[in-house]
């Protein structure tokens, strides 16, 4: 497990956009870590790689929300290897009551989808629906000089 230490915004922006290159269809990305520990804002270097326009907010009263990314053979997301249609899917599990709500607003269909990449913030909540399923998991933790991840 490797472990590094991001002291700003920005460089959590940054962490998002080097890991984002490494994510494909399928994937399952678990953000563990506490309230304001920064996994919204790693969501958002994910999302500027993949040339998403609209903002990145956590979906803590909606569950879910759906990043349509139009591909190309040219460009940055060519160099992702993704020629065909895909979705970012972000899921924010905080409020949920059970995995039940989630399965009711159709999240079953993305999660390990080839189709989706997904993001999960507190996917401890949502350990049954996760088995079997392609996961990377990351952790930060709030320290004295800023976030700390393992991954």
């Amino acid at each position: 497990m490797k472990e590094i230490l991001i002291k700003n915004e920005k460089e959590m922006i940054d962490f998002g956009k080097k890991i984002a290159h490494d994510l494909k269809g399928g994937d399952v990305l678990c953000l563990y870590g506490e309230l304001g520990s920064g996994k919204t804002t790693l969501t958002k270097g994910i999302a500027q790689v993949f040339e998403i326009k609209k903002r990145i907010k956590s979906p803590t009263f909606t569950l879910m929300n759906i990043y349509p990314v139009e591909t190309r053979e040219t460009g940055a997301l060519a160099k992702l290897k993704l020629f065909n249609r895909v979705n970012i899917v972000h899921i924010d599990t905080y409020r949920l009551k059970d995995e039940q709500e989630l399965l009711d607003i159709g999240a079953e269909d993305y999660l390990g989808a080839e189709d989706a990449i997904c993001i999960v913030e507190w996917p401890e909540k949502i350990e049954g629906l996760l088995k079997n399923k392609k996961c990377v998991k990351i952790r930060i933790a709030h320290s004295g000089e800023g976030r700390k991840i393992q991954f």
